[in-house]
């Protein structure tokens, strides 16, 4: 087994861009450390705090957040770093080379039933052209992503990232070391899964509650097969279910809100997550349009996202151009 960092100089990975995946893959080995220690280390639990989306912050939360924004603004190749739990992105080495986004604990809602949950992050160049520094360095659309990738806490900490060609999964040894497990991860293009929140079907457009309907509808249904589905609540646990085996996970655009197209943050879940799904030869879209071009317009921009098997998202795709819509797109 190969560790991270001589997989990817052994690949030609850029040398600075290996240097960064390791220093974030330091913080995510500190929280791993501080998860597996529970409610030994006093991290269950809420704080009487919220964040920029206006969720109440579990303690892990801003633990995270913290050791994360510590590690990587203390190294000379990032010029800064946004968090979903923060107003602002905060800026580094003013030469820094690198911006990086992230969800510092993504599913922190499971921490007190003991459910997988995860860091998901972004890496991208700061833009040629040299602004100062503003939220308008971030603004870039996914593909113009350098590298992606999440860390799975669950029965073991696992690594998925791409850098740009293929999706590879490393896990955490009690060496401290991310060793290769899995290499040139693919989607299967075909699924018989599907993971919704089933509660807000009510506040769904047409399009998808007519595509989820003839999902439940099985083998006697429009679609001629049974279907099994998956909720977990946990984006970084729902992807990782779909890298590995394939399916469909979706949180669509609801009407609790017309002016949030959905509840997941495209520069910190959905941008990363697409870059992942694509480069495993899945398809990762808004229902409408691929994410990976959505040109973010603010740095807490959500986005509505149907992620997985190729042929599946398709699927669900014909469905909302087959069925008019109500909302404006």
């Amino acid at each position: 087994m190969q560790l991270l960092s001589a997989y990817l100089k052994n690949h030609d990975t850029d040398t600075e861009l290996v240097e960064l995946i390791d220093i974030l893959m330091v913080a995510c080995k500190e929280i791993a450390l501080q998860l597996r220690e529970g409610a030994l280390a006093g991290i269950h639990g809420t704080t009487s705090d919220t964040n920029v989306q206006g969720e109440t912050q579990k303690k892990l939360d801003v633990i995270s957040n913290d050791i994360l924004k510590e590690v990587l603004l203390d190294n000379r190749l990032v010029r800064g770093v946004a968090s979903e739990e923060e107003d602002d992105p905060v800026f580094g080495n003013p030469d820094g080379r690198f911006l990086v986004t992230f969800d510092p604990l993504d599913g922190s809602s499971n921490i007190d039933v003991n459910v997988s949950v995860g860091t998901i992050f972004s890496i991208l160049e700061v833009p040629e052209t040299g602004t100062p520094d503003s939220v308008d360095l971030f603004l870039q659309p996914g593909r113009k992503q350098v590298a992606a990738g999440y860390v799975l806490y669950g029965p073991s900490a696992v690594l998925a990232l791409t850098t740009g060609h293929g999706v590879n999964m490393f896990t955490l040894a009690h060496t401290g070391d991310f060793l290769l497990t899995r290499e040139q991860v693919s989607v299967p293009e075909s699924t018989k899964e599907f993971a919704i929140n089933m509660s807000n079907q009510r506040h769904w457009e047409p399009a998808m509650r007519n595509y989820v309907g003839d999902l439940l509808a099985g083998a006697e249904g429009p679609r001629g097969k049974n279907y099994n589905m998956r909720w977990i609540a946990s984006m970084v646990a729902e992807v990782h279910r779909v890298l590995t085996r394939g399916g469909i996970f979706t949180y669509p655009w609801d009407s609790r809100d017309p002016k949030k197209p959905g509840k997941l943050r495209l520069m910190y879940e959905g941008n990363p997550m697409s870059m992942l799904i694509e480069q495993a030869g899945g398809r990762s879209t808004t229902c409408y349009e691929d994410i990976l071009d959505v040109q973010p317009a603010h740095i807490h921009q959500r986005v509505a996202v149907a992620l997985g098997s190729k042929e599946e998202v398709e699927t669900a795709m014909q469905y909302h151009q087959d069925t008019p819509t109500i909302i404006q797109q």
